[in-house]
């Protein structure tokens, strides 16, 4: 992903110097914030890979988290078709806003999915005592196999036998043990929807 950007080709008369920039989370793909940045706040979150922007307020740099810790690491970053606004994608460390939320905008939409692969990365090398996934994860990949396929008998057995609910909640256990089988294994739900985008690319081709 692009982490580099020619900045002399944006514009930056427009807004008085200022772009417009918004972060993205780049693993749930929740829209985090909104910010500015002129030359050298661009300049330093490329250099830096910290997510850093102009302050209007203060008429500085300010490099988000530099007082409360809660960083923005850069993944990639790119401009609109005008070349006048950034989309910046990132990984945050720790809540974005400054009201303790993961992001400023309350029901801004994210991947569920994602966000829980995230929060089961964060599992795999906690104590067993920790938590259920931490326990799966020192069962290992036989146990939590077995558990995928015993999910996987209750979903088709709820799918012919029990209402919508039920069905729902069996392939929401399924998805989770699925999960934790994928990261147990050295994977992530990134690399399934890498496989899912191919074959969606070849159809669309074929």
């Amino acid at each position: 992903m692009t982490t580099t950007i020619d900045i002399d080709s944006l514009d930056w008369n427009k807004s008085g110097g200022l772009l417009p920039a918004v972060v993205q989370d780049a693993d749930s793909l929740r829209v985090l914030m909104l910010g500015y940045m002129d030359r050298q706040a661009l300049q330093a979150t490329c250099a830096t890979r910290q997510v850093t922007f102009f302050s209007r307020s203060r008429n500085r740099l300010w490099t988000k988290g530099e007082t409360s810790g809660n960083t923005l690491e850069l993944v990639a970053i790119e401009t609109d078709c005008d070349s006048d606004a950034l989309l910046v994608r990132a990984r945050p460390r720790g809540p974005t806003c400054h009201l303790g939320r993961a992001s400023c905008f309350v029901d801004a939409p994210h991947d569920v999915m994602a966000a829980l692969d995230a929060l089961v990365a964060s599992r795999v090398d906690a104590p067993a005592d920790a938590s259920y996934t931490a326990r799966l994860f020192a069962g290992g990949v036989r146990r939590i196999a077995q558990k995928v396929g015993e999910e996987g008998v209750e979903t088709a057995l709820a799918a012919v036998a029990e209402g919508d609910g039920a069905l729902l909640g069996e392939a929401a256990d399924l998805l989770y043990h699925l999960v934790v089988l994928l990261r147990a294994r050295g994977l992530g739900w990134a690399d399934v929807q890498r496989v899912l985008a191919a074959r969606a690319g070849a159809a669309s081709g074929g």
